[in-house]
């Protein structure tokens, strides 16, 4: 499909209502939708201005981490938004973004999938998608110029088109769902699932942390704190409303963590080991 006819198939599925269907790209192949977007937000690109690509070079994950991301296997999007408030008012973005994309995938698919926090979807214990989020800050307001949030889901993929290192622990939309997913579709009700996630972000966010505490799955699993060179073993109990899990240690104590300290790897069958 040529690129004008993908991003015209696109936007049939979005109501007119959405303005974020004019300020849509697609690109069959992209480094990434979101270093594309981030340029486009640099150079001026309005709130709401969406990136989808069918195949990334150079997929990005959390903590400079790779994202397989294959031509015609999955859907990769990224969209610029201009929220005009303090870093700490995004605490939640990326859960936000989460329950989103369950949305999406649930209206897209029937299918809904879970979240492994903090920013993974998962199904059958596998991950199926994940959510990067990254901000710009201007120096002189100190308020957020641009914040580009980017999402991949694999689709179509069976078990064996992964790289053999990610075939026990990745799942495509097919094999989870039963069915390949409708790209075009998909990538609509990811659009939607956005924009209407944009109206509440700021003014809902005790709903949309209860939505993302009934879609994570994390609860109740044993999880690791990474701090300089010990790892200390413990228990997911809950998350506040900045999206901090609540972990209870070995020990008996609490404490809350943020994701950059904490490895949830039982989710996909395995942990690093103990020492």
């Amino acid at each position: 499909m040529t690129l004008t006819n993908m991003k015209n198939t696109i936007t049939s599925f979005i109501s007119t209502e959405c303005p974020w269907r004019d300020t849509l790209y697609w690109y069959p192949t992209t480094d990434s939708t979101n270093t594309r977007a981030k340029k486009l937000a640099e150079n001026g690109a309005p709130h709401g201005t969406v990136v989808i690509a069918g195949h990334q070079t150079q997929g990005r994950g959390r903590m400079g981490r790779s994202f397989h991301s294959p031509e015609s296997g999955g859907i990769y999007m990224s969209v610029i938004l201009r929220p005009n408030c303090t870093p700490t008012k995004l605490m939640h973005l990326t859960c936000a973004v989460a329950v989103a994309m369950c949305d999406a995938v649930a209206s897209a698919t029937g299918f809904r999938p879970g979240v492994k926090w903090i920013n993974d979807l998962v199904a059958n214990q596998k991950k199926l998608g994940g959510v990067l989020t990254e901000l710009s800050v201007n120096p002189k307001t100190h308020l957020v110029d641009y914040a580009v949030v980017g999402i991949g889901i694999n689709c179509s993929q069976e078990q064996k088109d992964f790289p053999e290192e990610l075939q026990e622990i990745a799942i495509s939309l097919k094999t989870a769902a039963g069915a390949n997913p409708s790209i075009p579709h998909l990538a609509a009700a990811m659009v939607k699932a956005l924009w209407e996630m944009d109206k509440l972000l700021l003014c809902q966010k005790d709903a949309i942390m209860s939505r993302y505490r009934q879609d994570c799955i994390t609860f109740g699993k044993e999880v690791v704190l990474l701090r300089a060179d010990t790892q200390q073993y413990g228990t997911a109990l809950d998350i506040d409303d900045d999206g901090q899990l609540l972990v209870q240690f070995q020990d008996g104590r609490t404490e809350y963590v943020n994701s950059g300290e904490v490895s949830c790897r039982g989710t996909y069958g395995y942990l690093p080991q103990e020492n």
